[in-house]
């Protein structure tokens, strides 16, 4: 009943619903792997107030050259907790624009923290309005503080797509936080991610607004995970109803021959018996047709002497009543 399934179009759609269905599981566990990650990350910022901070040094790798950024550390150390201490350097302190805390625009201002072994590591210090001036003029902002500092915040990978940067009023001005790019205008080894500042000793100047943390959605990643496992069965589904459907149509499970195919199928299973058959037949046919000729043929020969014989007669008539009227 089934045995049209080893026919090439069957085998072939056998396939292509095998590498759809292996194609879509593989997107699933994909989606279930960012699901995983930004859940971690969720858990690192929930956790962060009542998590021992560790080093700097220990959860980013450190960089190599003056000028140049480290590593990214990737999603999986983001929003960790960490401590370091060091001294600020506000000559080449940097103020990213048009960042919005609370509806509002403004500015978070970003200072290079220097440490022992000569790195540093941009430590944003915190949110503050734009000046009455417009968004464009540069803050009022509270000067660092100087001797050594020791601070406290969580891990922020680099920004993606780099925007210009510029010296504004003696600080580099930017729209994006892309430390690669920034990495070019500073005199030092810059850590490849910056840290957003929790806590300050000596403490942190009140002026500063701390920047929100934004959770990750893991469940929409989640959601897709099911969706795409759903679809590689669905597949399935869907080639088995297609075969069972073929297989219980009236020519068993074949695909009903077009009236034109159903001609040519005749034709090619006729065999040369048949062809002399339908000689025979058609010779037949021929004369019987020849026979009919002849016989309408005779038939109208026959009309013309019957109206040859009605004519003489209807003459001799005429001359009978003419005999007839001269002798009276």
């Amino acid at each position: 009943m089934y045995r049209f399934l080893l026919t090439p179009r069957w085998l072939g759609a056998a396939a292509l619903t095998i590498i759809a269905s292996v194609v879509m599981v593989m997107l699933g566990n994909w989606q279930l792997d960012r699901y995983r990650e930004r859940t971690a990350i969720n858990t690192r910022i929930d956790s962060a107030n009542g998590v021992a901070a560790v080093p700097l040094t220990e959860a980013l790798p450190a960089p190599a050259a003056a000028g140049t950024a480290g590593p990214d550390p990737g999603e999986a150390v983001a929003w960790t907790k960490v401590t370091v201490s060091g001294r600020y350097d506000p000559a080449n302190e940097i103020q990213a624009r048009g960042r919005t805390v609370g509806s509002k625009v403004g500015f978070e201002i970003l200072t290079p923290l220097i440490l022992d072994d000569g790195t540093a590591v941009l430590v944003d210090r915190g949110w503050v309005p734009a000046p009455p001036g417009g968004a464009l003029e540069s803050p009022q902002v509270p000067a660092a503080p100087t001797g050594r500092v020791t601070v406290t915040g969580q891990i922020h990978l680099s920004e993606s797509r780099p925007a210009p940067v510029e010296r504004r009023d003696g600080r580099l001005d930017t729209r994006r936080i892309s430390l690669p790019r920034l990495a070019t205008e500073l005199p030092f080894p810059v850590y490849g991610a910056y840290v957003l500042l929790s806590e300050q000793t000596p403490a942190a100047d009140p002026a500063f607004v701390a920047i929100p943390i934004p959770h990750e959605d893991s469940w929409q990643n989640g959601g897709y995970a099911v969706q795409w496992w759903l679809f590689a069965a669905m597949v399935y589904v869907l080639f088995g109803w297609q075969a069972r459907k073929e297989a219980q149509e009236p020519s068993g499970g074949t695909r009903p021959a077009k009236p034109a195919e159903r001609s040519r199928d005749r034709v090619a299973h006729t065999g040369s018996g048949d062809r002399v058959a339908a000689a025979d037949s058609r010779d037949r046919v021929a004369e019987a047709d020849s026979r009919d000729r002849v016989a309408a043929a005779d038939r109208a020969a026959s009309a013309v002497e019957n109206d040859r014989v009605a004519e003489a007669d209807r003459a001799a008539s005429a001359e009978r009543k003419a005999a007839d009227a001269g002798n009276s």
